[in-house]
């Protein structure tokens, strides 16, 4: 099988060149790779398939006016149709930038509204995609497909822009095309799928129905379970060091708890670095039992700045800083991680005692691994920074009410909440296992350790 990879992120090099995947799918034949690595970082990011993988860098797409508001018309749309609580709230928010992208989103908001339905959108696709047809990174990419001659082509993100050409590419081509959904909030929080794949692949059985309710095109049998390869580094034992000498690299005491923040972006959870602070003060007080030690892991595309005045008020707090590139400061799509991190991860998340974060798709990461999560679901500003709660801002989006109603997270909506969750999960870490793995039941379909080569074997049968 010879195939072509597109990896526009650095979540899916984390996933695919950084997991089993790369391996298990060089096994089946030649391949090339698309990504967004910049020039003379490939042999350090990648070096142990630096000479098994032809490399190529994935052009930035340039639209037109017309296409640009086109894609955003087409997004309003799909989110007024599909009308979640994520979606309600995106399409809330007042736009931003320069008078002239005002006006665009305005007029792209208007006439969305008259196309906000299956038959509206279908429309408003054929024309995005007749436009970005004529595109020279179309012509582009044709030559580089046919010069390789893939047998299938697969992407690891299914949303961004940069992606299209390469379809269109290989559909013109007769190239099988598939996609993975990256994140199990993709379907009910994000904007439309960016191309037209032949093929899906999945995490679950939940999220296969989310896809097949807001793409009522595609065909129930080009929908694929898969889980997901971002877990599967956590049951690889070659990744794994003992406890006691992860924890004195960070520079704590094996002997005590390890308590574990894990941050969101700036964007997402402004406040991070404030509840890092109401965290730590609550454990130098002695109010959480057992003399637990604090560890902070920043979001990887969060560059840290916001936690160094925390840090120097608080010096014992540990710092665990993701080893991701931010290659472009300010652009999420290319922070690039490092083999390292991986590996980094996977021990914070075993070593750890308990979690605490804020919604966070870490949730799923230390339920995986059986550890007690804590949700923060109050504010440390007033007003808040989004104008409502925490606890109806995220805790209401249909991807974490699951964490909620399961009970497989302690949600604390304040300070007194926050202390006595850790001090009941320290006390009794198996307490809420069994809601715990009912949310990795739900949410990954596939063992965490099986998911590479499910996707292998998949690209297999839709290659033949």
């Amino acid at each position: 099988m010879r195939t072509m990879l597109v990896i526009p992120d650095g979540v899916g090099l984390r996933n695919f060149a950084h997991t089993e995947f790369l391996p298990r799918v060089t096994e089946k034949g030649p391949v090339s790779l698309l990504h967004v690595v910049p020039d003379g970082l490939v042999g350090r990011i990648m070096p142990t398939y630096q000479d098994r993988v032809e490399w190529h860098t994935l052009c930035n797409v340039r639209e037109s006016p017309l296409e640009y508001a086109l894609r955003y018309t087409l997004a309003y749309a799909h989110m007024m149709w599909g009308s979640t609580t994520a979606m309600r709230h995106n399409l809330s928010r007042p736009v931003r930038g320069s008078i002239k992208s005002k006006a665009v989103h305005s007029v792209a908001r208007l006439i969305s509204r008259a196309a906000a339905g299956p038959d509206g959108i279908r429309r408003l696709n054929s024309c995005l995609i007749a436009l970005a047809q004529r595109s020279a990174l179309v012509r582009h990419y044709t030559d580089l497909i046919a010069r390789f001659s893939p047998d299938v082509l697969f992407c690891s993100n299914q949303k961004l822009p940069a992606v299209l050409p390469v379809v269109l590419a290989a559909r013109g081509l007769g190239v099988p095309t598939a996609t993975f959904v990256f994140s199990w909030d993709n379907m009910t929080s994000k904007g439309r799928i960016a191309a037209p794949f032949d093929h899906f692949f999945v995490w679950s059985s939940l999220m296969r129905s989310e896809l097949l309710r807001f793409y009522p095109d595609v065909r129930p049998e080009r929908v694929h379970v898969v889980g997901t390869p971002q877990f599967a580094p956590y049951f690889d034992p070659d990744r794994i060091v003992p406890r006691d000498v992860f924890i004195r690299a960070l520079g704590g005491d094996p002997a005590r708890p390890l308590v574990c923040y894990t941050g969101g972006d700036i964007s997402t959870v402004p406040e991070d670095h404030k509840f890092v602070e109401i965290l730590v003060d609550a454990v130098r007080k002695g109010s959480v039992h057992g003399r637990p030690q604090v560890v902070l892991r920043p979001s990887p595309v969060d560059p840290g700045d916001r936690y160094e005045p925390v840090r120097r008020r608080h010096p014992d707090l540990l710092y665990s800083p993701p080893r991701w590139l931010h290659t472009q400061p300010g652009n999420t799509y290319k922070s690039i991680p490092m083999p390292e991190d991986v590996s980094l991860l996977a021990n914070l998340v075993r070593h750890a005692s308990v979690n605490v974060n804020v919604a966070s798709t870490m949730t799923l990461d230390f339920a995986v691994n059986g550890k007690p999560v804590v949700n923060i679901a109050f504010d440390a500003s007033n007003p808040p920074p989004f104008g409502r709660s925490l606890w109806d801002h995220y805790y209401q989006y249909e991807h974490y009410r699951p964490v909620v109603e399961l009970g497989a997270a302690k949600i604390a909506r304040n300070t007194d909440d926050l202390v006595e969750h850790l001090n009941a999960y320290l006390a009794e870490p198996e307490l809420d296992r069994d809601a715990r793995q009912a949310l990795v039941d739900l949410e990954v379909g596939v063992p965490p350790a099986e998911s590479c080569q499910r996707i292998v074997d998949t690209l297999v049968r839709i290659a033949n």
